[in-house]
C-alpha cells in the first residue's frame, strides 16, 4: 500500500485481477470460484472433468467477470505449463492462484497400498509444488501475486485412518511457508487456508454417524457444520490487497474447532 496512514475498502476488492483455481467447479471449490468472481475476478477453473462446469458457470452469471474451463490433470508432467499458457492467452496475466483440487483415501495403516500413497502425494502436494512454481515465475515478473494453498484440519491432526492425506496437508503448510519467503521479495504473498468441518458432500457419512458427528460438534465452539459460503469472505481476503502484508499464515476457519 501506498500510505501507511490511507485505509480503502475497495482493498478487499479483486476487479480486474485474474484468477486460477484447481478443482473450481465443484465442492469448496465451487464457492471459492464464486467468491473471487463476486468480488471482480475473472477466474480459470482448472479439473480434471467438466463436472459441475455448468452448474458454476450458471452460479456466476451476471457477475460480469469472465469464467473459463480447462480440463486437465493437473498431476500429468506437462500440466502446468499447459494451464500457465492458457491462463495467460486468455487473461494477459495470472494474479491469483487458488490451489484447491484434493483427494482423500481411507483405509486402516495395514491395508494401504502403495498406489494409494503416491496417488494423494501426487495431487494434494507434488502438484501443487509444480503449479505454483511455474506459476510463481510469472508473478515475479509482474512483481505481484497472491498464492493460497487449501490445507485442512489434518494439517494440524494425526488422522490415523488418512495418513496420506495428513501427510499431504502437513505439507503444504511447510511448503506454505517456504514459497512465502522466497517469493516475499518480489511482492508475492503465500498463504494457505485451513477449512474446518464443513456441511458439504464429502463430510456426510461423517454428519450421519450420530456418535462421530456429536463428537465433532463438541469440538467445536461456534456449535455448528460450517456452511460452505462461511468460507467465501477468507478467500476473498487472502487474495486482495487488504492481505498484502500478510505471509506465510495458515488461517483456519474451523469455528474455533483447534481450540480445544
Amino acid at each position: 500500500m501506498e500510505q501507511a496512514n490511507h485505509f480503502d475498502t475497495q482493498y478487499f476488492r479483486l476487479d480486474g485481477k485474474n484468477a486460477i483455481v484447481t478443482g473450481g467447479a465443484s465442492g469448496l471449490g465451487q464457492y471459492y470460484t464464486r467468491a473471487l468472481m463476486q468480488s471482480g475476478a475473472n477466474v480459470l477453473v482448472v479439473s480434471r472433468s467438466e463436472t459441475g462446469w455448468q452448474e458454476t458457470a450458471e452460479s456466476v452469471k451476471g457477475s460480469g467477470q469472465k469464467i473459463k474451463f480447462l480440463k486437465q490433470d493437473i498431476t500429468d508432467a506437462d500440466a502446468p505449463a499447459t494451464i500457465v499458457n492458457y491462463a495467460e492467452k486468455i487473461f494477459g496475466k495470472i494474479d491469483i492462484l487458488v490451489n484447491n483440487a484434493g483427494m482423500q483415501r481411507r483405509n486402516k495403516w495395514q491395508d494401504f497400498n502403495d498406489q494409494d500413497w503416491r496417488a494423494v502425494i501426487d495431487l494434494n502436494l507434488n502438484a501443487v509444488y509444480f503449479l505454483s512454481h511455474a506459476v510463481a515465475k510469472v508473478m515475479a515478473e509482474q512483481h505481484a501475486g497472491k498464492i493460497i494453498n487449501i490445507a485442512s484440519m489434518q494439517s494440524y491432526r494425526a488422522g490415523k485412518f488418512i495418513f496420506p492425506y495428513t501427510a499431504s496437508k502437513h505439507g503444504i503448510i511447510g511448503l506454505t511457508k517456504a514459497y512465502a519467503d522466497a517469493l516475499a521479495a518480489s511482492n508475492i504473498q503465500v498463504n494457505a487456508l485451513a477449512p474446518g468441518y464443513i456441511n458439504t458432500p464429502m463430510t456426510q457419512a461423517l454428519r450421519d454417524d450420530k456418535g462421530r458427528n456429536e463428537e465433532i460438534l463438541s469440538h467445536i465452539p461456534a456449535a455448528h457444520w460450517a456452511d460452505p459460503s462461511e468460507l467465501m469472505g477468507a478467500i476473498v481476503f487472502l487474495a486482495s490487497t487488504a492481505s498484502n502484508y500478510i505471509t506465510g499464515v495458515t488461517l483456519p476457519v474451523d469455528g474455533g474447532y483447534l481450540l480445544r
